[in-house]
């Protein structure tokens, strides 16, 4: 059996009912039009409609507002009823709704919006937005970071909002956005214009060991180290510094990569145009020391104008030491221009031409066979170094030192500190040389002896020493040697032992030096000698029937 179901009817309207049950409070939190129906100084009455007026206190209309009582104005129902029994308006709050709407608004259609930045916040900065308050990060509020927002603060400018959300009451904003969209237009019409030899303002955006990157407004440039200023620069950050608005000029632009070469030094007159006619050679100028290296010292004389002091004209005696010993950084030096070379933009100066050589004016008062006293300052392989006052130094080499006897021999019988007589044999001004001799202040008794000595002579030798090396001997009071592999044809009998001191010996004179007095000695080549004569006279004599044992036995026996 079938039951039926009867639904009764709904004939009241659904708006009635809800009216019916909730009344008035149906448009808490929406914002509706009401009309002024009384004005006090401290709140202004509205007629919303309702059962009830609200009122709205004076300060939420602005100071000067200009109200009077019949006018229109929308409000905010913020609660139907306080403990009065009034209903609650904002009229704040209707302006928010109204801002809120119009920021939607807005950022649907990407539009940008002004707003005012005016407080910090964790993160960022707080932006009033013409009466809602919104959040802009850190990472937007520039394109670059910015150390100070001081002047970006208080002002009214563009915004773009990146999201909203109603319910909670947030909003994002970024500045950066509308500085990259303004950076691209300009970017274009930057690059369109863009062409050589144009002057520009730009930003330094970064610096390098290299030079520096500048912010043409839109479009970076290099503006390299050697562009930036006429004068010796280490680093560009001694002229510039990051966030400095600069004027450049173009010096080359690469359309296909867009590569775009920067110069400021371009936008003033190269000083090296007038430099030959302003700087002399052999005139003296005063400059500023301003960077030092192994080989020298650079002294600017005026702001791009640098020339070099190499290390060799710093100073007339001080040798072989590093420039840095001599000047310092900074420090003011007279200097004498060697040289100008303006095309390949260098100028050689010397410190030391400033001053007498000393060098001329010693060999002024001590000219060539002077005798000088003076104290050995350094002993060397090559000779003595002695000092012949404060500056300069002379040198005596070993063959200068004894004639009868070999430089390290000589040698031996001096040491550091001695004071010594030489005598000046030769002076070289321009290579600061002054040659020294001992053995000049005594007779050349040996190139006497050796006069009437010459190469192939036999001559007589008393044996002084031996020892491995050979024997010295004595050939009429001349001081020899004889090497061990000269005192026998014969391997075997090279040996230094077999003679004793005091023995009488002949040997062939070899060699004849008498500018350093030595003679060179063989028995070796006697031997050989007495040995070719001995076949010579055998070949002459061999049709009497003697042997060629018995010539070289009778050479052997005169050459005993």
């Amino acid at each position: 059996m079938n039951a039926e179901l009867k639904i009764p009817e709904m004939t009241e309207d659904f708006e009635a009912l809800m009216n019916e049950q909730f009344g008035d409070k149906g448009i808490t939190g929406s914002v509706v039009k009401g009309t002024i129906i009384k004005i006090t100084p401290d709140f202004a009455t509205v007629d919303v409609g309702l059962k009830s007026e609200g009122r709205i206190p004076m300060r939420e209309f602005g100071q000067n507002a200009e109200l009077k009582v019949g006018d229109q104005i929308e409000v905010y129902v913020d609660r139907y009823e306080d403990k009065d029994g009034n209903i609650v308006l904002s009229r704040e709050k209707a302006r928010r709704e109204e801002v809120w709407q119009d920021l939607e608004k807005s950022m649907n259609a990407n539009e940008r919006v002004n707003g005012v930045i005016f407080g910090r916040v964790k993160g960022g900065f707080t932006v009033d937005l013409n009466g809602a308050i919104a959040f802009l990060p850190g990472s937007q509020i520039d394109i670059r970071p910015i150390r100070d927002i001081t002047p970006l603060m208080g002002i009214s400018q563009p915004f773009q909002i990146l999201k909203m959300d109603k319910v909670r009451g947030n909003i994002v904003v970024s500045r950066r956005v509308v500085l990259e969209e303004t950076r691209a237009e300009a970017r274009s019409e930057l690059i369109k214009d863009l062409k050589e030899g144009s002057v520009l303002d730009g930003v330094v955006k970064n610096i390098t060991d290299y030079g520096a990157f500048i912010d043409l407004g839109g479009v970076d440039g290099l503006l390299h180290v050697t562009d930036i200023s006429w004068k010796r620069i280490n680093h560009p950050a001694e002229v510039l510094s990051v966030g400095q608005t600069i004027k450049v000029k173009v010096i080359k632009f690469n359309e296909d990569n867009q590569r775009i070469s920067l110069g400021m030094k371009q936008l003033e007159e190269d000083p090296w145009q007038h430099v030959a006619d302003k700087y002399h050679v052999d005139e003296i100028y005063t400059g500023k020391v301003t960077n030092i290296t192994d080989y020298g010292a650079f002294v600017e004389l005026e702001d791009g104008i640098e020339g070099l002091v190499h290390v060799s004209e710093m100073s007339w005696t001080r040798k072989n030491v590093h420039p840095g010993k001599i000047v310092s950084t900074s420090q003011e030096v007279e200097v004498k221009v060697l040289e100008v070379d303006a095309d390949k933009r260098r100028i050689s100066l010397g410190i030391k031409q400033c001053t007498p050589n000393p060098w001329a004016a010693y060999v002024e008062e001590h000219p060539v066979g002077s005798v000088i006293e003076g104290k050995i300052k350094n002993i060397t392989e090559f000779g003595l170094f002695v000092g012949l006052s404060d500056e300069i130094d002379g040198m005596i080499h070993l063959s200068d030192i004894s004639w009868d006897k070999s430089g390290e021999e000589a040698v031996k019988d001096y040491t550091k500190g001695q004071d010594i007589e030489a005598k000046i044999i030769d002076v070289d001004v321009e290579k600061e040389r002054i040659s020294l001799g001992i053995k000049q202040l005594t007779e050349d008794t040996v190139s006497g002896a050796l006069e009437g000595l010459k190469k192939g002579d036999v001559v007589s030798a008393k044996v002084i020493s031996t020892d491995e090396k050979g024997l010295n001997v004595d050939v009429n009071g001349i001081s020899a040697t004889i090497k061990k592999a000269d005192l026998s044809k014969d391997k075997a009998s090279q040996n230094p032992d077999n003679y004793k001191e005091g023995d009488e010996i002949e040997a062939k004179i070899t060699s004849v030096d008498k500018k350093n007095g030595k003679l060179g000695l063989s028995i070796k080549a006697l031997e050989i000698e007495e040995e070719k004569k001995a076949l010579e006279e055998y070949s002459s004599t061999n049709n009497s029937g003697s042997t060629l044992g018995d010539a070289l036995g009778e050479a052997l026996k005169k050459n005993a």
